[in-house]
């Protein structure tokens, strides 16, 4: 059995990744930490959770790593660098915050204000989007999975870029999230009041996570592609819908996904001209895509969907390490989606 601990277990991804692991025959809960609940159990802070028997939040710096095999580390970004820095060499790590998923330390510093604190740490990463770096992935020791806009985004583009069956440029990203992509911390946008009954974009036009978008395209394209990125938030707990406008044959595109994807467990590709719905995700770790033709010859939709908590971060946490450490990829996430 693998002893797992949880960075940041009193986050939605934590409790996420709590339930999924749960269910998983390999690995077992050594040690849960949070910082502000600190003391108390996890059924106190999430007590759905409450008829699972787990360790009590500790703090940080109270755990034993000498009883801890695998860490998934749900910390906030720009707080995980120094800390897993400061972990044993012999630990393998999912982090899903964004500390280490852009290879640039210049573009980290630019896109998150401050300079990169864990450079040596850095040359080690393997980028956590499992159809694309599956083999590394198995190598790795330290996983930064793919943020879940990106994830999105992502799944349907970098096959379509490495088989030229889009151009380039241009490309627009229209997607909304759910607000627990928000966090679980009490802020001012995310009151319920704020959001009920709306609908509104943010980070328009200079969002964090378009860094991520930009180095994995151009990787896939062999030249440098800068999609235009713009997220939604969506008056719902979860779920991703991403829009992406492309130039392209929509009967190629499909194609081609179609055959990226075809022996891909997780990734379902919809028939043409049919779109998909964040309601047929929801608390899986399935992501589904569409094509459907625009009504300008040459132009094409692509439309993907994802559950933000579960593909778009815990999911595809346990998607990775189960890759990490030598498991059937699929362990402990085949649930079906919850529908209605």
């Amino acid at each position: 059995m693998i002893k797992a601990a949880i960075l940041g277990a009193s986050g939605y991804t934590g409790a996420e990744l709590v339930r999924l692991i749960d269910g998983h025959p390999n690995i077992s809960i050594a040690a849960l930490t949070a910082d502000r609940k600190a003391g108390s159990s996890m059924a106190d802070a999430f007590p759905h959770l409450a008829h699972i028997d787990l360790p009590t939040l500790i703090r940080l710096d109270q755990v034993d790593w000498s009883g801890v095999d695998l860490v998934f580390c749900a910390l906030p970004h720009a707080t995980t660098q120094q800390v897993l820095k400061a972990l044993p060499e012999r630990l393998k790590i999912v982090d899903l915050s964004a500390d280490f998923r852009l290879e640039d330390p210049a573009e980290y510093e630019r896109w998150y204000g401050g300079a990169h604190q864990a450079l040596e740490l850095q040359k080690e990463v393997v980028y956590g989007l499992p159809e694309m770096y599956r083999e590394q992935i198995a190598k790795a020791r330290l996983v930064a999975n793919t943020g879940c806009y990106v994830a999105t985004s992502l799944l349907p583009l970098l096959p379509l870029l490495e088989a030229k069956a889009i151009a380039p440029d241009p490309i627009i990203i229209d997607a909304a999230s759910g607000v627990s992509g928000a966090g679980r911390g009490l802020k001012e946008t995310s009151l319920f009041c704020e959001v009920s009954e709306g609908f509104a974009a943010y980070g328009v036009g200079g969002h964090r996570h378009v860094a991520e978008i930009d180095q994995e395209c151009s990787k896939a394209a062999g030249v440098e592609v800068r999609p235009s990125f713009t997220p939604h938030l969506l008056p719902q707990n979860r779920g991703i819908l991403a829009t992406i406008y492309v130039h392209g044959d929509a009967a190629e595109i499909h194609s081609s996904l179609s055959a990226r994807y075809q022996d891909e467990y997780f990734v379902h590709v919809k028939p043409l001209g049919v779109a998909p719905q964040t309601r047929h995700v929801r608390g899986s770790n399935f992501a589904h895509i569409g094509v459907v033709a625009d009504r300008a010859p040459g132009r094409s939709i692509v439309i993907s969907a994802l559950d933000n908590l579960v593909r778009g971060a815990s999911g595809q946490a346990l998607q990775n390490a189960n890759i990490m450490l030598g498991l059937e990829e699929t362990t402990g996430l085949r649930q079906a989606p919850l529908f209605p």
